[in-house]
């Protein structure tokens, strides 16, 4: 295919000839300054175009090489699309040579994203060492988990060395605590050699408050509109069009530089643009012609909260055309039917009915009245497939979001935790682990950053306690700017190999096998489905069958705490037969009181906070 070259930054080639170029189109004149052992040398950048793109061009450049820019202003500058900050946020950029690294993955084809079990990591915290090359050695471990996709929150160089990777400021660089390029490269490498994918976390939405460089360049922001992180990027503003191609080329960058093989894009609601072309539709189809190009599919991944089902709709039938979004109302909905909590965009859940709605349309919000926002929320995506859909019981925002970042396990009983695993590995849809949660880590998941800034550090800390009045929470939240909030928050590998840790582990995996040899339940775009809740009970029933096995599985769900005693009139085999019980003794739990067989319209009996799968014929 034809070579990808970037608009921004230090583009590097193996004869040593490296090109320069910012756009900072209200500029006068601009200098390069590189950084080399025997002292600074200025260059003048001549090469201004009609688009306002300085560029210089030089030859004899070691791709070590630090550089930084200097504006008319007596500003002095790194690059904003830098590659690589060894020194950090505020030090100067980088030269990278791509070419460099040996792949050797060129036999890994990629998956399905509806064959994904993806497991969602933060570098920093995942390890002792918090860095990729600590990750590559966890790999064994996800594999023999059953995980073939692993999700990594932000990478884009942060200030300081441990951040969630929200504030990231430098959307081409690799954070430099974490390994840099280099080490990136490597941890991608080593997983696809292990057959596993890799999603990366990307923020198109806003950029950090400390590190900033793109602000004052040109038109990267507008007052048009406001984020929770103040100004939005400008994507549909006068001089828009360099800013889009700066995200847009951003995210063909990791795909090619990086062989990353599906990109999960933050807050996509916050992300403003009214234009005929939004950017979210132009993004996906520079990915849709980036993958013919590799032959090897690349996904795009909304995060959303507008329940709008363009987000996923191809272009031909008006949407934007993103492979897949993750699915709030099927957490939510699962979250308060376990935890009984009812604040904040809980308040909208704790029914059967909102689990079962969610099943049968993707939402469970559709243009129906949200009691949280006040109005009516969402459009019907059930025509949607099922794959277009990634569920979880927990992830960074869910857990880290808590005023004290208490995971699942801190919340519920462990018959309710595997209940939780259950809903979701075995669901209809993309199941996505947090990392730790399958074998019930119990420290906590809290927000913690490392600016330099006090202003900012005070803010910081005065925001995290405005931000759970909504929540009804007392006490105080932890500093996000104390280290130890940080050091609380990696996870113990240790404990998996003991007690209840033990025992859930070896209960994920039994579900993930049982997920990926059972067709009914693995082939999520193909398979038949209906759904009955019993409200007054709790009961949840799914039954999910092939057109070749009409028979198929049936999974039943007791959110009650109580053993119950129910029917379902769901159609297919006249007798099912018992083949899993969570509630069984091998489980932890209390001993399999559920009935071993059900018989259409008969009544049967389930254990309080278990579920059971069984298989007709």
């Amino acid at each position: 295919m034809k070579e990808l070259i970037l608009n921004n930054g230090a583009y590097y080639t193996r004869d040593g000839r490296c090109r320069f170029s910012l756009w900072a189109p209200d500029f006068k004149s601009v200098e390069l300054k590189l950084c080399l052992p025997e002292g600074s040398r200025y260059i003048d950048m001549d090469e201004k175009d009609e688009k306002g793109y300085w560029r210089a061009t030089l030859d004899k450049i070691s791709p070590d090489t630090t550089y930084m820019f200097s504006l008319d202003n007596g500003r002095e500058i790194p690059d904003p699309a830098s590659h690589y900050q060894p020194d950090g946020a505020h030090g100067a950029s980088q030269v990278i040579c791509h070419e460099d690294f040996q792949w050797e993955d060129g036999s890994f084809s990629g998956i399905e994203i509806s064959e994904m079990i993806i497991y969602e990591l933060h570098v920093g915290t995942f390890t002792p060492a918090g860095t990729f090359e600590a990750v590559i050695g966890r790999l064994d471990d996800l594999s023999d988990l059953g995980v073939n996709a692993i999700e990594l929150m932000p990478v884009a160089q942060f200030p300081g060395s441990r951040n969630w990777g929200y504030d990231g400021v430098y959307p081409y660089g690799v954070q430099n605590s974490y390994g840099g390029p280099a080490g990136l490269k490597n941890l991608i490498n080593e997983c696809h050699k292990k057959g596993i994918a890799v999603i990366l976390d990307v923020v198109y939405n806003h950029l950090g408050p400390e590190g900033n460089y793109l602000w004052g360049l040109g038109n990267y922001f507008t007052s048009r509109y406001k984020t929770p992180w103040g100004n939005a990027i400008n994507f549909d503003g006068p001089l828009s069009d360099q800013a889009r191609l700066f995200f847009m080329e951003n995210a063909l960058y990791w795909l090619d530089r990086y062989h990353i093989d599906a990109l999960r894009l933050d807050a996509v609601h916050a992300i403003f643009d009214f234009g005929a072309r939004p950017f979210l539709q132009e993004l996906s189809e520079a990915a849709d012609n980036y993958s013919k190009q590799k032959r090897k599919k690349h996904y795009l991944i909304a995060e959303s909260d507008l329940n709008d089902s363009r987000v996923i709709r191809p272009p031909s039938l008006g949407g934007y055309g993103c492979d897949a979004q993750w699915s709030d109302d099927y957490h939510h909905g699962l979250h308060t039917l376990l935890t009984g909590e009812a604040s904040g965009y809980y308040l909208d859940f704790g029914k059967i009915a909102h689990l079962v709605k969610t099943l049968k349309e993707g939402y469970a919000y559709t243009g129906n009245h949200s009691k949280f926002r006040k109005r009516r929320h969402g459009n019907y995506a059930g025509d949607r497939p099922k794959g277009q859909f990634i569920v979880f019981s927990q992830n960074h925002d869910q857990t880290g979001n808590r005023m004290m970042g208490e995971r699942l396990s801190a919340l519920v009983s462990f018959e309710a935790i595997k209940l939780a695993a259950a809903a979701v590995v075995l669901s209809p849809y993309i199941p996505m682990l947090f990392m730790g949660e399958e074998y019930a880590e119990d420290a906590p998941f809290q927000y913690f950053v490392s600016f330099s800034d006090e202003a900012l550090i005070n803010g910081v800390r005065k925001g995290r306690k405005a931000q759970f009045k909504g929540f009804q929470q007392k006490g105080t939240p932890p500093d996000p700017q104390d280290e130890g909030t940080f050091l609380r928050s990696k996870l113990d590998w240790e404990k998996r190999a003991h007690g209840n840790h033990k025992i859930l582990l070896e209960f994920y995996k039994a579900l993930i096998k049982i997920r990926k040899e059972t067709p009914a339940i693995s082939s999520v775009n193909s398979v038949n489905m209906e759904v009955e809740g019993h409200e007054k009970i709790k009961i949840l029933a799914i039954k999910r069958w092939l057109d070749d096995d009409p028979n198929g599985v049936l999974c039943i769900f007791n959110f009650n705490k109580d053993t119950v005693q129910a029917s379902v009139s769901l159609t297919g085999s006249d007798v099912w037969g018992k083949v899993f019980d969570s509630a069984d003794s091998i489980w932890g739990g209390p001993g399999a009181a559920s009935s071993e067989a059900i018989a259409h319209g008969e009544r049967f009996t389930i254990a309080g906070l278990s579920m059971s799968v069984y298989k007709g014929g």
